[in-house]
């Protein structure tokens, strides 16, 4: 048999030390010792892009006591891989069969009457108590109840309670504009939700549970945390709110480095283009180097001509268009084989994944999030390395 060919060394490597740093942390942050208060790591998009299940036994080990993921099958493949602890879903299309969610003790969330309808019927095939979340729209318009559907909505959910169809845990929504603390929208929205808390008391629900803050209400919004907060971005290692808190001030570790390895060097004369569109001109003679990762791998065809990596301990920009395939680095010095260090935390000089969001106009969710394609992802700082 004909061995495969080598690879080209293009990884996304994951820190599951860093991890677990970050969910002790964001804990002693957001609680401050608190024996009751508890935090739901959101795992969702695959761990955004660091592989979901490395991720939610990490966060598990770190003490988290919830994880959140958006999809029905997200939360079936938790549990096919041996998570036992509590896990909240929250996107389900019409039609959705929820018994097996239902069997397997996930707490799924209504949005409305008809899909409140579907989690009943759910438990009555499966045979067993539904665990139900009621999400409620306070200001976000997307997904949720509206407020004219609440009063229905909680009187329905304490009805098939009653019936011993499901069991209310929950009650939840999701803040808008949490990263802009001065913001109008963020007590409009609290007190509307408090609103639909003294709805769902006043049908007799009593939730074990009620979460509003995701990682910037919990950080930057004190009175909002209630029993429970979602941390997403932030258990990754970035601040949700970089202009008015950073990652360094709140004492997170980003948890990705992205690098690859340069395939080719060569030197340009003075009126080289490079790359498509020749939007890259050399000015002088340089040296550049070819690394074979682009947009096919995730990598924002955005950052052209504006984003820099780290090769051997130097900066370099990138110059021209990035391809499917490949981009090209003004880079002295450098040779085939070099490392090159996309981003990481930022320790060594390398450039954060919140450097490539501002290169690109984007948030650095979306750039950790879409890393893939052929890149091997590798984890490291296993807890047993500690």
């Amino acid at each position: 048999m004909v061995g495969a060919p080598p690879s080209t060394h293009a990884e996304v490597v994951v820190d599951l030390g860093a991890l677990r740093h970050n969910v002790r942390r964001l804990r002693e942050l957001v609680w401050k010792g608190s024996p009751t208060g508890q935090v739901m790591v959101v795992v969702k998009a695959d761990g955004y892009g660091h592989g979901m299940v490395p991720v939610a036994r990490a966060a598990r080990s770190a003490g988290a006591e919830w994880l959140g993921v958006a999809t029905c099958a997200e939360a079936l493949a938790l549990r096919a891989a041996g998570d036992a602890g509590r896990v909240l879903c929250w996107l389900a299309a019409p039609g959705t069969d929820f018994a097996p969610l239902v069997e397997a003790g996930v707490d799924v969330t209504a949005s409305s009457l008809d899909q409140l309808e579907e989690i009943v019927r759910g438990a009555r095939e499966a045979g067993e108590v539904g665990r139900v979340q009621l999400k409620v729209d306070t200001g976000l318009s997307r997904n949720g109840a509206p407020r004219s559907e609440w009063l229905a909505l909680v009187t329905a959910a304490r009805s098939a309670q009653d019936d011993g169809a499901v069991r209310v845990t929950g009650v939840w929504s999701h803040f808008a504009c949490s990263d802009e603390p001065e913001h109008p929208a963020n007590a409009a929205q609290q007190e509307a939700f408090e609103e639909a808390l003294a709805l769902a008391e006043d049908a007799g629900l009593e939730p074990e549970v009620r979460h509003l803050s995701n990682s910037a209400g919990a950080l930057l919004h004190p009175r909002a945390r209630y029993d429970l907060v979602r941390v997403g971005i932030a258990a990754y290692g970035f601040s949700p709110a970089p202009d008015v808190v950073t990652t360094e001030q709140l004492g997170l570790v980003p948890a990705m480095t992205v690098r690859g390895t340069v395939v080719l060097t060569k030197e340009l004369a003075a009126g080289a283009g490079v790359s498509y569109g020749h939007t890259f001109v050399a000015e002088e003679p340089i040296r550049v180097a070819l690394v074979p990762m682009g947009y096919g791998d995730g990598i924002p065809r955005h950052a052209s001509n504006t984003a820099e990596v780290l090769v051997n301990g130097v900066r370099g920009r990138v110059v021209g268009r990035i391809c499917m395939d490949q981009f090209v680095v003004a880079a002295p010095e450098t040779h085939a084989g070099d490392e090159v260090v996309l981003f990481g935390p930022g320790s060594h000089g390398e450039p954060t994944a919140t450097d490539w969001a501002r290169w690109c106009g984007t948030i650095d969710y979306e750039i950790v999030t879409r890393m893939g394609g052929r890149q091997t992802r590798v984890w490291v700082g296993e807890e047993g390395d500690e």
